[in-house]
């Protein structure tokens, strides 16, 4: 394992091959920086020694103070379409990439900060974070990754001991989070609106080497490019919809090549079933709500579609042509991942009879505001002959013993049931309890939270309280970006 800074190796691909979209750039001092949390788990897999992250060398690293010599920080160019509305210059306004990691089992993967200080794409921002954004995104993104979806993940979060202002003063951190890569779709509209093709082409030919290399081999590779991307977004975004997760900010800048989840700002996990589910403070539209975010999939490939259009084909009428029935195939994709997912959520092996069900069951969730993981995570008990749990959830009780009644007569797998539905999520009351514990110095319910959603599935004694939904006091959940 990894023991000093000299003794990682980080490279610089991005960088070397995309310089036009690469600022070489530092860290911001950090006068007095301690460790609040580290992945240790993470760490190990990513051959880095957990003792060494803990020790004042190690610290200095994970907050960009103290690099391997022949590492070479920069802040990453891309645009982005925000809330529809294109921003030509976005980049790492508060992020630096130290570089890439190369891990014992041959994965390449982004080392890179989150509140190290303003570069030039700050746009007259500070650059900085506060405690409680950067432990959000530790804690969700731990619980992406214990529910099996496609994920950046968080290394540590230092405290920095600067103070931040925002709506008042707090404690000052930063987040360290690995990732396959920080390719957005954002950074193929930036490599396009510089009109120069060449490129955007390297851009296209390095995400294919990095996340998609049997696209090499096809005969149009950067179509091939497009699908790839196409079905991994397809597949993270149903994913998303079957455990209730709610992005918040689905903007081009944070739809990945990877197909990993990126960016933990206004995010959170939906509770009572409805379509209509908005967290996102400044969302006041709903233009990223939850039932919205496979339409919005469809929109952000659609602008990538666009960037890639000079290298799909040189007649442009033939790219827009070939680009456009590519997309069109994200519908079905995107409708069969979801439905198979939801079969394996109700324990059914038949398609057809999973979706009639399916349907009957979520109009039976929303008229009766019923908590969505509770409902879901109460089958496998129905199935296995105690309905109670899931009929205590509905105040229509002709409706759901209909439902249960045609449901049972399917046969559901009660062992798939347990398996496929999370019992714990990380409920929004516990996260902001957690989250202002931390910001008031105590750690202790932040790392018990992250400790259950991390093995989400399966009841365990004397976590009760992590499964249940959020008192009736806590109404109206709002979440902010955390800049």
């Amino acid at each position: 394992m990894s023991t000093s800074a000299t003794a990682l190796v980080l490279d610089d691909w991005f960088a070397r091959e995309l310089p036009e979209m690469a600022v070489a750039w530092k860290a911001a001092d950090a006068p007095d920086p301690r460790l609040l949390v580290l992945n240790e788990p993470l760490a190990a897999d990513l051959g880095l020694d957990p003792g060494w992250l803990q020790s004042p060398s190690g610290v200095a690293f994970l907050v960009g103070a103290a690099v391997p010599e022949d590492a070479h920080p920069v802040a990453q160019a891309y645009s982005g379409h925000q809330f529809g509305g294109l921003v030509p210059r976005l980049g790492d306004g508060r992020a630096l990439l130290l570089g890439e990691l190369r891990t014992a089992d041959g994965r390449r993967v982004d080392v890179h900060l989150k509140g190290s200080g303003a570069t030039p794409f700050a746009r007259g921002g500070d650059g900085l974070a506060a405690v409680g954004p950067m432990l959000r995104e530790y804690v969700i993104s731990e619980a992406m990754h214990g529910l099996g979806i496609p994920t950046t993940r968080s290394l540590a979060v230092t405290a920095t001991g600067r103070r931040v202002y925002r709506e008042e003063s707090l404690p000052g951190a930063v987040l360290t989070r690995v990732a396959a890569s920080h390719l957005r779709v954002g950074s193929f509209v930036y490599a396009t609106l510089t009109r120069n093709e060449d490129l955007l082409r390297r851009l296209a030919d390095h995400a294919i080497a990095r996340h998609h290399p049997a696209a090499a081999e096809a005969e149009r590779p950067y179509l091939a490019l497009f699908e790839s991307v196409l079905a991994a977004q397809a597949d993270l975004i149903a994913r998303w919809m079957l455990v209730g997760f709610v992005h918040g900010v689905m903007n081009t800048d944070n739809m990945t090549i990877s197909g990993e989840t990126i960016d933990y700002g206004p995010c959170a996990f939906m509770e009572t079933f409805d379509p209509a589910t908005v967290f996102s403070s400044i969302d006041r539209g709903g233009r990223y709500a939850y039932g919205n975010q496979s339409a919005i999939g469809a929109w952000n490939l659609a602008r990538f579609a666009e960037t890639l259009l000079p290298l799909i084909d040189d007649d442009q009428e033939k790219a827009i042509e070939l680009a456009t029935a590519t997309l069109g195939d994200y519908g079905p994709r995107y409708e069969a991942a979801y439905l198979r997912g939801m079969r394996d959520k109700l324990g059914l092996a038949d398609d057809s009879a999973a979706t009639t069900v399916l349907n009957e069951a979520l109009e039976l969730l929303a008229a009766n505001q019923v908590d969505y993981t509770t409902f879901f995570a109460g089958l496998a008990a129905a199935a296995a002959g105690d309905a109670e749990p899931v009929r205590g959830l509905f105040a229509d009780l002709r409706g759901i013993d209909a439902w249960l009644g045609r449901w049972t007569a399917l046969g559901p797998d009660a062992r798939l049931l347990q398996r496929i539905n999370p019992v714990y999520i990380p409920r929004n009351h516990l996260v902001e309890e957690a989250l202002a514990a931390a910001t008031g110095g105590d750690l202790e319910p932040l790392t018990r939270l992250v400790d259950v959603v991390r093995a989400p599935f399966g009841a365990r004694p004397g976590l009760e309280r992590y499964a249940e939904a959020a008192p009736p006091e806590f109404t109206d959940y709002r979440t902010f970006c955390g800049t």
